[in-house]
Formats: C-alpha cells, sequence, structure tokens
C-alpha cells in the first residue's frame, strides 16, 4: 500500500470491526504521544485493498506493512522512534 501523504501511520479497516476499534485505540494513543500522523481507510470503500480482507485491521507505518488483526502498542512505539 502506498503511504498517504502527510499520514506515518495508515490503518486498514471495517466499519462495525471489533479489532478494528481496539487497533485504532492502540494507535491513537501511540500517535498522541508520538505527535506522529494517522490515517485510517476504509477497505470496503476501495476494491484494490480487498487483498486484505482476511487481515483486517491492517496497519502499515510509513508505507510498510507493519501488523495485521493486532496491533502491538510497543512494537508501534518501537518502528516510530526516529
Amino acid at each position: 500500500m502506498e503511504a498517504l501523504p502527510g499520514a506515518r501511520v495508515v490503518m486498514i479497516g471495517r466499519q462495525g470491526c471489533h479489532l478494528c476499534e481496539i487497533a485504532r485505540g492502540v494507535i491513537e494513543g501511540v500517535v498522541a504521544e508520538t505527535g506522529d500522523s494517522f490515517a485510517e481507510v476504509d477497505i470496503d470503500a476501495d476494491p484494490r485493498l480487498a487483498r486484505y480482507t482476511e487481515e483486517v485491521p491492517v496497519t502499515f507505518v510509513d508505507g510498510r506493512q507493519h501488523d495485521y488483526h493486532r496491533v502491538d502498542e510497543g512494537r508501534l512505539r518501537a518502528a516510530l522512534r526516529p
């Protein structure tokens, strides 16, 4: 997935996804502390993302796949370190 302009962390998710809600909370908490940017993409709104449908939520840091299903807070913090 391409990096989104201005977003260091991107999460592919979908409406009604319990794991997405948990992942969003972890990501929002970490980026609030680090000052990094975060964007969310709805997998159901973009057919090009269908390959990730069994893995949502899928997170990317700097355009590279980072995690899927769950977001590990410590691992995300480490990936965002300068």
